[in-house]
């Protein structure tokens, strides 16, 4: 693994750690790529997974600075649903921001150990995107329609409480504890039998996630066409000069 991402087995878990702090853990290609990698691995050796964030968060979503290792969309839904598929128990532990399609990362598992400081934004709307790594399916899937438009519109912060009463988040726990405990509800599920553990988060994301092909698909196109326009330069541009965008609806 590069250092970007840094991977450790012990006692049947394999914890990943996003290790890019420089950028509050933003993700680039190569940073996802090295992610599908670890849940490659997990599905060989480990019977449990825990993803977390170095530092202060868990990720701020893409990386808009990196030139040379632009995220592939597609290949990184792809990657989020290998996440998803994995036939082991995951667990998120999250501080500080989750935002956009670090977010998704995030809700991908299938157990989220909150900071009460950490938070979950979808931040596309203040770039004049769409979210996207399934995000249109799996906010909605565990927090209804209507929160997921006011995430998804408003691009608001959801810290840890309030994510735990929307059904976003498993557990909240004191600031810094938020990895102690995912360790152990994965050490938990690494003493569970694994093929009922598998046979039973496949059954709950069918029942529940019947739709993400299809979510993945749309968020594909549309965030293809938005990269287009005038209004994701001037976000991507008002980002970097840290001043509020102006769109003009081209």
């Amino acid at each position: 693994m590069t250092r970007s991402i840094l991977t450790e087995l012990h006692d049947g878990i394999l914890t990943v750690t996003i290790n890019r702090p420089e950028t509050l853990n933003a993700l680039t290609g190569e940073a996802f790529q090295d992610i599908g990698s670890a849940v490659a691995e997990a599905a060989g050796s480990a019977r449990a997974f825990v993803l977390t964030g170095s530092d202060r968060a868990f990720s701020s979503g893409a990386d808009l600075q990196e030139s040379t290792q632009r995220l592939d969309l597609a290949e990184a839904n792809g990657i989020i649903r290998s996440l998803i598929d994995l036939p082991v128990p995951t667990i998120a532990a999250v501080s500080g921001p989750a935002a956009g399609i670090g977010c998704s990362l995030a809700l991908a598992c299938d157990y989220v150990v909150m900071s009460e400081k950490a938070y979950l934004m979808l931040a596309f709307a203040k770039i004049g995107l769409m979210p996207d790594g399934g995000a249109t399916a799996l906010v909605a899937a565990s927090a209804g329609r209507h929160r997921a438009m006011q995430m998804a519109l408003t691009a608001q912060k959801v810290f840890a409480p309030q994510a735990l009463d929307w059904g976003l988040a498993s557990e909240v726990v004191a600031p810094g504890e938020q990895l102690s405990r995912a360790h152990e509800v994965a050490a938990t599920f690494a003493h569970g039998a694994p093929l009922g553990l598998a046979r039973t988060k496949h059954a709950v994301n069918e029942a529940t996630l019947t739709s993400l092909g299809e979510a993945f698909a749309r968020e594909v196109e549309g965030q293809n066409a938005l990269r287009a326009t005038a209004d994701f330069a001037e976000g991507v541009a008002a980002f970097t000069e840290k001043r509020d965008a102006q769109f003009t609806g081209q």
